[in-house]
């Protein structure tokens, strides 16, 4: 074997090395992404399963504002709903929006703002979306990871031939942005 086949051979062997390591750290980032969704939908699950304890709650002070629980009910729905990140940001805006008015208007009912069982869901709820804040700040940083490699070169060309996409960002709104507001 001469000189010139070893480098040729030497170079191949390269190739294939970065190709086999390039391809293996984007199916990682892959399933990172994966484990980061489930757990964003772990806390919104949590927090849909605390929705109906705290409609329940405000539905014995405050019966005339069906609008409003309706309103949250069908917000979790929605939520339950969602697949997909952006359907899923979407539906959690949905609720938080409809959360915020039903704290607004638990305001005007003291007696339900003294209720021991009101002041537990509230304070489960904050620790709910503390937990869903980070789950999608690790989410999103996977994603970040993983589209960073999908944008260097050569990475990304090989990536894309292996046909890895981009990830989308699990976003939302602007006036979203400001957490729930949880008096007691």
């Amino acid at each position: 074997m001469d000189i010139t086949t070893v480098i040729i051979v030497g170079f191949v062997i390269a190739i294939i090395l970065f190709t086999w390591s390039t391809y293996n750290s984007l199916a990682t980032g892959k399933v990172r992404i994966k484990e980061a969704f489930s757990g964003i939908d772990v806390q919104l699950k949590r927090r849909v399963d605390l929705v109906p304890n705290l409609v329940e709650s405000v539905k014995g002070y405050a019966k005339h504002e069906k609008e409003l629980l309706e309103n949250v009910t069908e917000a979790r729905t929605s939520l339950m709903n969602a697949t997909t990140p952006h359907d899923k940001a979407k539906s959690d805006n949905m609720l938080t929006d409809a959360l915020k008015s039903l704290f607004a208007v638990s305001e005007n009912y003291p007696d339900l703002k003294a209720s021991q069982n009101f002041l537990k869901l509230q304070e489960e709820l904050s620790d709910i979306e503390a937990k869903i804040a980070y789950a999608r700040q690790f989410y999103n940083t996977n994603v970040r990871d993983y589209n960073a490699t999908l944008a260097k070169f050569p990475s990304g060309a090989i990536g894309r031939g292996f046909g890895f996409k981009e990830e989308e960002f699990f976003e939302v709104e602007e006036k979203e942005k400001k957490p729930v507001e949880v008096k007691f």
